[in-house]
């Protein structure tokens, strides 16, 4: 079995995230970054499985530019065999996914895995976009993958429950929790990353559609404001009044 999983570089969820002055850019200094849990702790971790059940290869693919390279080597530490970076800035979703799929279309993979979202834009866009543009089948918030052949049962979050599917390969899977449990390199593992392949290629051209050229935070939280149990007339009135619905 041959399978792809994408990762993504996304700050460290305890960093202070701020804007440059023109709000045009996300500003990085100071900020630690890691792979993105969705994509290490499932996407990576339940390839990894498939291939050590069944035989088959584990590559690694990101989009971004060479210090990038440190967040690529711990996938390699955690298990997997190769990697490939296109060697580009992200632009949007759309943009990562057609490099993706460019490099993806002519290699053959069974299984593309990706996280569910990444925890910085929690936009869910990046697999289905993949998907669309190799034509294949996709399938969301995957949270239990089992194969058997060339037939995928999955199971995967639905509002309320749960949903089971059967898919045949080709296809893409985000990974969601409840796919694997998370792994630690060990330090077998991070010394054999250091000679793991790690192929850079360059962006395939493509016209964004989409690209943000603004951002800025959400308004600070207001204080909270106390009610008198006793006081509903009081509680009624701030809530026709005072209360805002975002």
């Amino acid at each position: 079995m041959k399978i792809l999983v994408c990762v993504s570089k996304t700050p460290d969820t305890t960093a202070k995230i701020s804007f440059s002055s023109d709000g045009s850019a996300f500003n990085s200094a100071g900020v630690q970054f890691i792979m993105n849990p969705y994509d290490e702790w499932y996407a990576l971790v339940r390839a990894l499985e498939l291939t050590e059940a069944d035989g088959g290869t584990v590559t690694i693919i990101n989009v971004g530019p060479a210090d990038n390279d440190q967040i690529i080597r711990k996938g390699l530490a955690i298990g997997a065999n190769d990697a490939v970076r296109v060697n580009a800035e992200p632009q949007s979703a759309m943009f990562i996914a057609k490099q993706i799929a460019d490099y993806a279309r002519a290699q053959n993979f069974d299984i593309i895995f990706t996280g569910k979202e990444s925890i910085d834009y929690n936009a869910s866009e990046v697999g289905a976009m993949i998907a669309e543009y190799l034509d294949v089948p996709f399938v969301s918030y995957g949270n239990k993958l089992e194969m058997s052949g060339n037939t995928a049962t999955i199971s995967r979050d639905v509002e309320g429950g749960s949903e089971v599917v059967e898919v045949a390969t080709p296809f893409v899977v985000s990974a969601s929790k409840g796919m694997a449990e998370q792994r630690i390199p060990n330090m077998r593992g991070i010394m054999m990353a250091k000679t793991k392949p790690l192929t850079v290629v360059e962006p395939t051209g493509f016209d964004d559609l989409a690209v943000a050229v603004h951002y800025q935070l959400p308004p600070e939280k207001g204080g909270v404001k106390l009610v008198d149990p006793e006081n509903m007339e009081e509680l009624v009135r701030l809530l026709h009044e005072d209360a805002k619905v975002i």
